[in-house]
């Protein structure tokens, strides 16, 4: 498409990132590190363009993504099937870009996502995983499983999540729709003497800290502190303060975006 006599181009993106170093996606006041920061960095040493990315949305400082999307207008005609490669060699090791597409140029990576996916992920046991301790929260005592895949069941459906946001979330609405809400075992590893588990919630839009208040709340059914149906009372409160506390950032990873081409049935 033209605009003022040059062609130009919205092309989406998908990076995947550790977020251990980064204090959030978004570009912050200040000489704060971001993810943001980094990819409009080497957009700038691979095209000249001085530019901001759209994303699908942020995340915290510590928060990871296997899935984040984003978009931008550019006049460069470097051909499509280069850029990933292009961006990689020019962003940290933490950092990788992993699709490239050209798209419809009013398309808006956050405006057009349907739907998202979010893992975060404990490693119950004695021993923590050297390796991935940047990326589990690890919690060292037993837990009750199945009363946490209890507690899940009331998330599922339209509710008001005002109870299971930040008080610092500034929306007009706290109506949210969890399409999916599971939790996946991986298998025990008897070197650590602990297992990882998985706990996967899928829905139309998130409120601030709400997935890491979730777990927080639900780490409390699995401890035997309140029953699994409190995730349903929560809900019905309406009052944050009924919840439990904000799990850790680290164990939080953006795992997919869904857009209206992509997006599962229900």
């Amino acid at each position: 498409m033209r605009f003022g006599g040059q062609t130009v181009r919205n092309i989406r993106m998908t990076v995947s990132y550790d977020g251990t170093a980064y204090n959030g996606f978004q570009t912050q006041p200040g000489d704060l590190r971001t993810v943001q920061d980094q990819l409009e960095q080497a957009i700038k040493q691979l095209t000249g363009e001085q530019l901001k990315i759209t994303a699908s949305g942020r995340t915290d400082a510590g928060v990871h993504a296997r899935g984040q999307v984003f978009n931008f207008i550019t006049e460069s005609q470097i051909p499509i099937e280069r850029w990933c490669m292009a961006l990689n060699a020019r962003v940290a090791e933490d950092i990788v870009v992993r699709d490239a597409r050209i798209v419809p140029i009013d398309f808006h990576s956050r405006r057009a996502a349907k739907r998202k996916t979010y893992r975060y992920t404990v490693r119950c046991g004695k021993n923590p995983d050297v390796f991935k301790r940047h990326m589990e929260f690890h919690h060292p005592t037993p837990l009750n499983i199945e009363a946490m895949r209890e507690g899940l069941r009331y998330l599922v459906g339209e509710h008001d999540f005002t109870s299971y946001s930040s008080v610092r979330t500034a929306k007009n609405s706290f109506i949210r729709t969890i399409y999916e809400a599971k939790l996946v075992c991986d298998p025990f590893e008897e070197e650590l003497n602990s297992f990882a588990f998985h706990i996967f919630l899928t829905g139309n839009g998130f409120l601030y800290n709400m997935v890491r208040i979730i777990v927080g709340t639900l780490l409390q059914v699995g401890e035997g502190k309140r029953p699994s149906s409190d995730i349903g009372a929560i809900l019905d409160a309406k009052n944050r303060g009924k919840a439990g506390p904000t799990a850790m950032a680290h164990g939080l990873m953006l795992w997919e975006v869904f857009y209206e081409e992509e997006a599962p049935s229900s």
